[in-house]
Order: C-alpha cells, then structure tokens, then sequence
C-alpha cells in the first residue's frame, strides 16, 4: 500500500512541479524537496490534455527551517506528443536568500588549482561529504530540468546518485560542470544514467545546455 500513495497520479503531478521549481530556483545553495501536497484536483481539457491544479509544501533540504507553501499547474498533453508538460507555478511569499551560499561557492570553485572531479555523490552508504552538498544541490536544480522535459504522467523521476562530475574549464565567469547522473524512476523501477553539461553563475541561476539518455 505505501507504493499507491506515491504513485498517485498527483502524486506524480507535485513531483514533476517540484523538479521545475528546482530547476528555476535551485542552485548550490538551495535544494527544493516536496514535503506535502495538501490540495490536487484534475481537469480533462477536451483535445488537449490534462491538467492538475496542486497546492504544495516545499522544504530546502539543506536548510530545514525554510519552508514554503506553493500552487502549481501541471498539464500533459494529449497523445504521444514530444512537448514537455506545462508547467506554472507560484511561490507564497519570499524563499530565503542564498546568495552568500552561492558565493561562497562560486570563489571556493574559481579559486581551486585543478578543476573539480568527484564521484559517487552519495556514496553507497548514503553519505555526503560537507564540500559536497553543493555539488549534488546543483546537479539537483540541473535534473529539475531534465526531468521536466521528459515526464509523462505515467513517470515519477527522482535524481538518485551523481556517478560522476568533471568541472570543465572555461574562459567567461561560469562554471561549467559535466555531470554523469543516476534517474530512478519510481513507477517502472528503472535506474537510468543520464549525462548533463551545466552552467551555473550566482547571477544567473542553472542552465542545463546538453542533455542525454545514456
């Protein structure tokens, strides 16, 4: 029975909103997780798809004390179409700043004498190195996206482990990193590794320029 409450079909829908959310205001500083859904409807839109009207409870999981309430409306298409769900959302009052997080960050990063690699974030003991926890709150705003476009409502992806993160050296202000990534997903238990190149600045949040299914 525990198995049926995740794969509720809002229950899907509240996971998918909370990747874009991720995506659009996560960073090395903040890590958006779905704490509560306390409200989700469906409407069926004739010849366009589905749409879930959902109210969400978020938590930033490197900081607790920061949570958020947040409506959010998810549409799938119809059909097998390629478009990825629309997606709305709006936050209830202000997230916290993490600027001096993600400055912090950013010298820490510019500032090493060899570009960063590591693996196995988390380790197979569930562990994360202090220095780390960045490392894997980015690669979670990155795969915000990725599962974003590439949800249906029959998936339920979660980011599982970075296997591996090669910084990559660059001549403007970003920070590029390449990331191999572990994806489960919840619904056909698939474990499924995907590669993302990803920039990030403190100004300018996280962009995810390649992408793909490995």
């Amino acid at each position: 029975r525990s198995g049926s409450r995740m794969e509720a079909p809002q229950g899907r829908a509240a996971a998918l909103a909370t990747a874009c959310l991720s995506y659009s205001r996560g960073g090395p500083g903040r890590a958006l997780a779905l704490r509560a859904v306390t409200a989700a409807s469906a409407q069926d839109i004739d010849n366009v798809g589905r749409k879930y009207h959902l109210k969400l409870v978020l938590e930033d999981i490197l900081d607790k004390d920061n949570i958020v309430n947040c409506t959010a409306e998810v549409l799938y298409h119809l059909g097998n179409t390629n478009a990825a769900p629309d997606v709305h959302f709006e936050i209830e009052g202000e997230l916290k700043s993490t600027d001096e997080q993600d400055n912090t960050f950013y010298n820490r990063i510019r500032s090493l004498k060899e570009e960063l690699v590591a693996q196995d974030i988390p380790d197979s003991h569930g562990n994360v190195p202090p220095e780390m926890e960045p490392i894997r709150a980015l690669a979670q705003a990155a795969a915000g996206y990725v599962v974003w476009q590439n949800s249906t409502e029959d998936t339920r992806y979660h980011l599982a482990q970075i296997k591996h993160v090669r910084q990559v050296k660059r001549s403007d202000d970003y920070l590029e990193f390449d990331y191999m990534v572990l994806l489960h997903e919840f619904v056909s238990q698939e474990i499924i590794p995907w590669q993302m190149t990803v920039l990030w600045h403190p100004q300018h949040g996280v962009k995810v320029t390649q992408n793909s299914r490995q």
